[in-house]
């Protein structure tokens, strides 16, 4: 007995040795999620194809907010944003936001549905940490739909959990992040999902992202809302919601934020 039980510890010690060699290792992730629907990955799999590193060129940031764009961070500002109802934690710095480890994440006041969203960031100059604990953030759309922010400048990690992945769904098609500590941009056009009256689902979330001005995905769509490890499923929601920007415990900066909501196929009257 002694014996068997000898053998069951070291198959066991093996065996967790062997998941964080895949959680931890060259190739970062997981083999024992779910498949993602429709694909033949599972979510966070290790095994995935990395998308190809293009540099973007040279940048051109800060961009200009059109003239009815909504501003939602100009100089720092704050006031549009909350922390759980309350006063938004997150500290102004240089012109820019800065989330500190704790503060929590932060959600616009007003919601929207279909926009065009811009958004600049920066992650930290000095390199900590690996993997998903090395920049990360997100911009979540509706409060849900997340695109990654994590710094994946040679910094391997799980496709679907790059910079400007469609967090545990889709990798960016290509892989354009500038370097610790370069401003980046985000251009994001959304189209927010549908609902029958009966709660099922008539269209899903979809989204168009530009980032460092090169297209990463295409009018794609999300599977339901993101989370971690898990397999994405819709339930019918309210048709507009708030965006938000994670605390991940990494001293990420934003700056330049604003929308521009989108009628649902209507004209506005030129002057």
């Amino acid at each position: 007995m002694i014996r068997i039980c000898c053998a069951s510890l070291m198959l066991l010690l093996l065996f967790t040795m062997s998941v964080a060699a895949i959680q931890d290792g060259d190739r970062p992730g997981y083999r024992d999620t779910p498949l993602i629907p429709g694909q033949k990955w599972r979510v966070h799999d290790s095994e995935r194809p990395w998308p190809v590193v293009v540099d973007p060129g040279a940048g051109n940031l800060p961009v200009p907010a059109p003239k009815d764009a909504i501003v939602l961070l100009g100089k720092g500002d704050l006031s549009a944003w909350t922390s759980g109802g309350q006063k938004a934690r997150w500290a102004q710095v240089d012109g820019a936001i800065e989330a500190r480890p704790g503060s929590g994440n932060i959600t616009t006041k007003e919601s929207f549905g279909d926009m065009q969203l811009h958004i600049e960031f920066r992650t930290p100059p000095e390199v900590k940490g690996n993997s998903q604990g090395r920049g990360n953030s997100g911009v979540f759309l509706m409060n849900r739909y997340e695109v990654q922010v994590l710094d994946s400048y040679q910094n391997p990690t799980y496709p679907d959990g790059q910079c400007a992945a469609f967090y545990g769904q889709w990798p960016p098609m290509v892989n354009v992040c500038r370097g610790p500590g370069e401003w980046q941009s985000f251009d994001i056009f959304f189209t927010a999902p549908r609902f029958a009256d009966d709660g099922t689902l008539a269209s899903p979330a979809r989204a168009t992202v530009v980032h460092n001005g090169v297209l990463v995905h295409n009018c794609r769509e999300f599977l339901g809302p993101t989370s971690h490890r898990s397999k994405p499923s819709y339930s019918k929601h309210a048709p507009t919601g708030p965006i938000s920007l994670q605390d991940h415990g990494n001293p990420i900066r934003f700056r330049n934020i604003w929308v521009r909501p989108l009628d649902e196929g209507g004209e506005k009257g030129s002057q």
